[in-house]
């Protein structure tokens, strides 16, 4: 049950890549997004992943919905659904996590992060505070991530590929006149596949029998 959950979050993300992603907003689109994740967060308990990525994988797909849809208001409860699915990845990390952050990968978000206030906040208008904070939890989630093991790299990647996703994201939502296509794929590529790596990771490696 749990590889024909993960198989048809597969399909439709491939689905969703080749047809629906650089398409104008409607119910289908929607639906095949959000149906991508949300698979994915089916497949997390029974493939042995604990409770608060399945969590976080529920609050992606709620995040995808709102995003999906038109209005700054969809954009807002979409933003806030994935900051509550970092911070439940965040709670999760820090609670297994049994090194300290790695210095250098720690010290490339934190400039990361840091570098967003030059040239993302002055091109957010009205939304500058709430990208703000989102910036903060996301920075939060992956420094997070960076404490665990290092049988758990998959989980650090798949974190990393999602912080990259929220990246080329805001480059092509606020740095550009018109959105790309080719970072619209991008940014899915490296969100769904952040999505599943953490999924496949946490029920190999942060699972009771996975060995953290």
């Amino acid at each position: 049950m749990a590889g024909m959950l993960f198989s048809l979050g597969f399909g439709l993300a491939a689905v969703y890549l080749l047809r629906w992603c650089t398409r104008p907003v409607s119910w289908p689109r929607s639906v095949v997004k959000t149906a991508a994740t949300a698979l994915l967060a089916a497949a997390a308990l029974p493939l042995g992943a604990p409770l608060w990525v399945a969590v976080g994988l529920a609050l992606g797909a709620l995040g995808d919905l709102a995003l999906s849809r038109p209005g700054q208001r969809s954009f807002l409860i979409g933003m806030a659904a994935f900051a509550a699915g970092h911070l439940a990845y965040a709670w999760l990390f820090l609670r297994v996590g049994t090194n300290d952050p790695l210095i250098v990968p720690s010290l490339v978000v934190l400039v990361l992060a840091g570098s967003t206030e030059f040239w993302l906040a002055p091109r957010t208008g009205a939304l500058k505070w709430p990208v703000r904070g989102y910036v903060l939890v996301i920075t939060a989630m992956m420094l997070a991530a960076l404490t665990l093991p290092g049988r758990a790299l998959p989980v650090m990647l798949g974190a990393a590929l999602f912080l990259l996703s929220d990246l080329l994201l805001a480059l092509d939502l606020f740095c550009r006149e018109r959105p790309s296509p080719w970072l619209s794929r991008a940014v899915w590529l490296c969100y769904w596949g952040g999505q599943a790596l953490i999924t496949l990771g946490a029920a190999s490696t942060l699972s009771p029998g996975g060995g953290v």
